[in-house]
């Protein structure tokens, strides 16, 4: 029997990555040293990178196309979490040596098919060959007016905090993957599978909150963890009114035959929604932002004290939430 050929890193690049920068002048046919992104007059570039690594963050064994879509979706989210309108991504492929044809082009099928979404291509990048893990990096840019880009840092006591979609849904998503909740129906863990797998970065709503938002930030490691990062970075404190806090019908399901996992719908992350704060005379414009958008937008608890952030039931007393947030360390 022949032997199966082995592709080289230009024949890979030929084949697979090639096509995703085709038309794009800046990409250069990914024929040279680096790409060159044009950015419009009184704007400025902004640029986030993000790594995948298998069985860290995606399980060995998921679908390359969806494995894909999250990679360049959670960058896009990063983007979007500033305000910034989406340009072009680099991308960074480290693949075992025995890695498998198909699966490559699935995953360059589903950045295809989200390139198309987003209005972004691939300008550049590199492969690589590794004895460990698949590691896949993607690092995006966008652009934004300049001095309109949402921060961290300018959340202002008396501010209501908000939220976009709905939160819990990604982490409860995970968790049944892992065999950890089983969900009474399926439809219920369907669509919290698909909330983890597939997240939506909120690009046009942040680009209307230019102006509005006071901070922002997406929900990547938690609820809880991402406002603790508004308020520190801020120097002010939080208080959110769990009530309050937009649930979807499959995890109001999940929660009502576990109340436990109120936690991990406060804490566990991968929900890739806006987190933001606004001055309370904005609220209208803010619901009207969303509502053009086609996202809910909710208000959950305001900017208060100088630090930390509380979490408080209908009566206003304290509930406690020991996990932090992911960590990567």
């Amino acid at each position: 029997m022949a032997e199966r050929h082995k592709l080289g890193e230009f024949e890979i690049i030929a084949r697979f990555f090639r096509p995703l920068a085709e038309g794009k002048a800046g990409a250069l046919g990914l024929t040279d040293d680096a790409a060159l992104i044009d950015v419009a007059e009184g704007h400025t570039l902004v640029a986030t990178t993000d790594t995948m690594v298998a069985g860290v963050h995606f399980f060995e064994d998921a679908a390359a196309d969806l494995v894909a879509r999250k990679l360049l979706r959670v960058n896009l989210s990063d983007l979007a979490a500033m305000g910034a309108r989406p340009v072009t991504y680099l991308l960074s492929v480290v693949l075992p040596g025995d890695f498998r044809e198909p699966w490559l082009a699935d995953f360059c099928e589903g950045l295809r098919a989200d390139q198309e979404r987003f209005g972004v291509y691939l300008s550049g990048g590199n492969t690589c060959a590794t004895s460990g893990p698949a590691t896949l990096t993607v690092t995006a840019f966008g652009e934004v007016p300049k001095g309109t880009a949402l921060l961290r840092s300018g959340a202002k006591s008396g501010d209501a905090i908000l939220v976009s979609g709905t939160i819990g849904d990604g982490a409860l998503g995970l968790r049944a993957l892992r065999g950890e909740i089983k969900p009474e129906d399926g439809e219920s863990r369907d669509f919290l599978v698909s909330r983890y797998h597939l997240p939506e970065p909120r690009i046009a709503l942040a680009m209307a909150l230019r102006g509005l938002a006071h901070a922002a930030i997406d929900i990547s490691d938690g609820l809880v963890a991402d406002l603790g990062h508004i308020c520190e970075t801020s120097g002010v404190g939080a208080v959110v009114e769990w009530p309050h806090v937009p649930l979807s019908p499959a995890a109001r399901r999940v929660l009502a035959a576990d109340a436990t996992l109120r936690e991990a719908v406060l804490g566990g992350g991968d929900d890739y929604e806006l987190l933001f704060t606004a001055a309370p005379g904005t609220l209208d414009a803010v619901a009207a932002a969303g509502k053009a958008c086609g996202v809910a937008v909710t208000a959950i608890g305001q900017i208060r004290g100088t630090a930390g952030v509380t979490i408080v039931d209908s009566k206003g007393s304290e509930i406690a939430v020991a996990s932090a947030g992911y960590r990567h360390f």
